[in-house]
């Protein structure tokens, strides 16, 4: 599945830095580096190190992590909604992507100049916030408008289409995403608000860009510590990076990372961080093929049953599903591979019920 977060920001906030970083930051699988799709759209790996433990079990010819595409979305100022600027390039492509992430600036320096002369990130975020806002209550006045003239006729889901547009447009013209609005909860209000594809449903995190100096002392950053106290009301995961730092980084040689990383007093780069949050924020697992030739990471939504996950790997091992063997990825580590966990009663066979888990180690039989 191909799943994309869009990184947006205002002017010199770091947005571009950071996707540059993304773009020359090599994965440490050396079989699947990053790489450019689009000028503006970069595929990167997922770092998961239970790869490599498996691996030392295995012995495969390949690793294959999991990926996802970041999109540096244009440049956004206020006026957006009304295609001000580059706005109708910035809104469709956020309507494009799974998920976003903002990056806004948490650091003072007088030569890097804010388009709006300001240090402000909770300011930052709440403009492009707002311009999706405005946007988004374009599209649910016009839905409320189809909805009024239909319910006359009778028409159920037009009824609730009416009452959750009336709900949603008072929540974003107060600036409010609808992601964080209380809609009652059934299925045509759900259908109604999934075909409206409005952009501040989308799952959304926050970068709070740092000095270099913050990173080992967070809570003296009052721009960040202002960041974080907006997040939480919202209960929105938040990452701290130096993305000046992490351009550093992603020049180095993998080679000489390590020691650098450690002159600067961390274990990975900031990247990994952000890359895991975006896996984590689109609600997915991950579960793993291992043997001689490869050892593959797949990705499956949480909750998905075997069957389903069965059916990322190809359609016919779902159409044709008869079982899961399933080993816990440590156990699989610790007693050595699946030979031994079999023996040690460490391999369960799963029907078509099992809800898959982070983590597991899988071999699925099917017929068809």
């Amino acid at each position: 599945m191909a799943l994309s977060v869009g990184i947006v920001g205002l002017p010199n906030v770091g947005k571009s830095t950071l996707f540059n970083s993304l773009s020359t930051a090599k994965a440490e699988a050396a079989n699947y580096p990053f790489c450019t799709i689009e000028p503006n759209v970069g595929v990167v790996t997922v770092p998961d190190p239970r790869m490599q433990a498996l691996d030392t079990i295995v012995h495969a010819d390949r690793i294959v992590p999991t990926t996802i595409n970041f999109v540096d979305i244009a440049g956004l100022v206020r006026g957006a909604h009304k295609g001000e600027g580059l706005g109708n390039q910035f809104l469709s492509h956020i309507r494009e992507v799974d998920a976003i992430v903002q990056v806004a600036r948490c650091f003072d320096d007088p030569n890097v100049v804010h388009v709006e002369n300001r240090v402000d990130p909770v300011g930052d975020v709440a403009t492009i916030t707002y311009e999706l806002c405005l946007k988004d209550l374009d599209t649910v006045q016009k839905r409320h408008d189809r909805a009024r003239k239909a319910a006359k006729g009778n028409v159920a889901i037009e009824k609730v289409a009416f009452e959750v547009c009336e709900i949603l447009a008072k929540h974003l013209d107060e600036g409010k995403p609808a992601r964080t609005c209380a809609i009652p909860d059934s299925n045509d209000a759900r259908t109604v608000i999934q075909e409206m594809h409005l952009l501040t449903q989308k799952p959304t995190f926050y970068i709070a860009n740092v000095d270099e100096g913050s990173l080992g002392a967070l809570e003296k950053n009052h721009h960040y510590k202002a960041l974080a106290d907006f997040t939480a009301k919202e209960n929105a995961i938040i990452v701290p990076i130096c993305a000046a730092l992490e351009a550093q980084i992603a020049e180095l040689d993998p080679a000489d990372r390590p020691d650098f990383l450690a002159s600067v007093g961390l274990s990975e780069p900031g990247l990994n961080s952000v890359i895991r949050a975006g896996y984590k924020l689109l609600n997915l697992l991950t579960f793993f093929t291992a043997g001689k030739v490869e050892v593959r990471a797949w990705t499956t939504p949480i909750g998905s049953r075997a069957p389903q996950a069965a059916g990322v790997i190809h359609t016919d091992f779902e159409r044709g599903f008869i079982k899961a063997e399933v080993i816990w990825w440590e156990d699989f580590v610790k007693l050595g591979g699946e030979a031994k966990c079999r023996e040690a009663g460490k391999l369960a066979i799963e029907g078509k019920e099992y809800v898959m888990r982070d983590g597991d180690v899988c071999h699925f039989r099917f017929n068809v």
